[in-house]
């Protein structure tokens, strides 16, 4: 079995000894070969073997976008252990869960984030071991490293490990990653993703996208504790191209930009918030970004309006629209760039190797047209939810994996999602799709941004409520102006009856608009809430 080598840090090797002096990832100025990306994590892998970790040990792995941060994903899959990456946007009580739930027997952590990991780690009653990065030992710049008892200096294990790995034999159904899901109600679960999951996953994506030996430098724009950043790049590693690694922080979409220019990207995946900041860059369309092949959007629901602004934007690319979760890899269907125009609005066809029914509560299939929520089987599919096992019961029941997606197949069969189940509205006993009446305000052109929420209201029931974000902060839409858009453009019952104006939408680090966030603020009264 030890030929068959199906891991990242398998595929890693590889190109070490094949193309080892052509540059695998580049970030912020600094970049590496194959060759000394590998050694670089065959010592880590060595350094935290030495500490006790071992096959099917977790690694928690805490930083924001780094080359270390790659190579402890790398050294993880090496040892045959399983990583967590963790949100660097978390408090230290929501890191101690993700600590506590995984068992982390090991954590590399990211100098900036020590104190909040230690923090966290004081709610541990058996705390992983740690190395922090990103400190400067030579100057004796230790205090990050002093926060948390008993770390170790990164660069100071890998110095005293030994470059040179034994390999052993890592068998590609055993899992790889543990990805934690957003959270946007209750506790986050543990996505339990195998090797041959997210190789399968990088297999069906460049088949049914039809990515070529010429799709060579990928920029990594999303965090890489996401699945949208840690699977994304997979391709890459395949083909032996260069990860353009993009620095966590504040977007700076004229920065993205210069990125693009500079480094000759071909291809790239943003939420469609990032694409509206990009699109709007004054001097776009005196860039020079030819050399961008295959640009791709997904996470969040994405305006008409902006993607014919994208496709304006960059003719030469071919877009695709990119739908899915993290329990599956996340990819489950794609709308290929030739039917950008001609579907536009879908989320395409189900990729290579996705198996995909439109189901109502009973499991049977609803007629072609009506909406249903979309369940899958695939072998890109997670496992389980790490010891969650009632959990993953409910989620595969019948035998398929319950996405929680509502959706419509049209005559072509391409799908249309409508709505979160959870989103949906009820009022007066019509369903109000909550995405439907996003994109129809989205194209309003005093509106950048916009969220749909439930309202109770004595009548109905429940009506929809507009949060939104005015192109112009002194000049937001009217009630009358909302109404007179929505009047020509939805049936009454679906037109919100109240709206607010707000400064910005609350979002999660995967770009999607944290709408637990605005029920509670509506509930608190802390919405300017008033009538259309």
């Amino acid at each position: 079995m030890l030929g068959r080598g199906m891991t990242m840090g398998d595929q890693l090797a590889r190109h070490a000894r094949t193309i080892g002096e052509e540059v695998a990832v580049v970030f912020e100025g600094t970049s590496r070969t194959y060759r000394e990306l590998d050694r670089r994590v065959s010592r880590l892998a060595n350094a935290l073997r030495d500490r006790g970790v071992g096959r099917r040990d977790r690694i928690a792995v805490l930083g924001l976008n780094t080359l270390e941060v790659l190579e402890a994903f790398f050294a993880a899959t090496r040892l045959g252990a399983i990583c967590v990456p963790v949100n660097f946007r978390l408090v230290a009580g929501e890191i101690a869960y993700v600590l506590e739930d995984s068992g982390a027997a090991a954590a590399v952590v990211h100098a900036p984030l020590a104190a909040t990991y230690a923090q966290a780690r004081q709610q541990l009653d058996d705390p992983p071991v740690c190395l922090v990065h990103g400190t400067d030992a030579s100057t004796g710049t230790d205090a990050d490293i002093a926060a948390v008892p008993g770390a170790v200096d990164y660069e100071t294990a890998l110095a005293a490990a030994s470059p040179e790995f034994d390999e052993l034999t890592v068998d590609e159904h055993e899992p790889a990653f543990i990805m934690y899901t957003s959270g946007t109600t209750g506790r986050p679960k543990g996505a339990v993703l195998t090797h041959f999951n997210l190789v399968m996953h990088a297999f069906s994506n460049m088949a049914t996208i039809g990515v070529t030996s010429e799709d060579r430098v990928w920029m990594a724009a999303a965090p890489l504790f996401h699945i949208a950043g840690m699977s994304g790049l997979l391709p890459t590693l395949l083909l032996g191209g260069r990860i353009v690694l993009a620095p966590s922080g504040r977007f700076d979409p004229a920065a993205v930009l210069d990125t693009f220019e500079r480094e000759r990207v071909s291809s790239v995946f943003l939420v469609p918030a990032q694409w509206q900041a990009i699109v709007s860059v004054p001097d776009i369309d005196r860039r020079d970004l030819s050399s961008l092949k295959h640009i791709s959007w997904g996470a969040s629901p994405a305006s008409t309006t902006l993607l014919r602004t994208i496709m304006e934007k960059f003719p030469q690319a071919e877009l695709s629209t990119a739908f899915g979760q993290t329990e599956c890899s996340p990819v489950t269907t794609l709308l290929k760039g030739e039917d950008s125009l001609r579907k536009i609005g879908s989320v395409g066809r189900p990729m290579l190797n996705v198996e995909v029914r439109v189901v109502d509560e009973d499991m049977n299939d609803v007629p072609q047209g009506e909406v249903g929520e979309i369940v899958y089987r695939s072998p890109m599919v997670m496992t389980e939810y790490w010891n969650k096992p009632a959990e993953t019961a409910e989620v595969f029941r019948g035998g398929w994996f319950h996405s929680g997606d509502l959706v419509r197949q049209d005559e072509d069969g391409y799908y249309y999602v409508v709505d979160r189940k959870k989103d949906m509205i009820i009022s007066g006993g019509e369903n109000i799709y909550c995405a439907e009446v996003e994109d129809v305000l989205a194209g309003h052109p005093k509106i950048a941004e916009i969220a749909l929420i439930g309202m109770a209201d004595e009548t109905w029931g429940e009506t929809p409520l507009a949060v939104l974000t005015p192109r112009d902060p002194a000049d937001p839409p009217s009630g009358a102006e909302l109404e007179q858009w929505c009047t020509e453009r939805l049936a009454r019952y679906k037109r919100p009856r109240r709206m607010a104006v707000v400064d910005a939408l609350p979002r999660n680090p995967s770009g999607k608009v944290l709408k637990t966030r605005l029920r509670s603020d509506r509930d608190e009264g802390t919405l300017p809430i008033e009538p259309v």
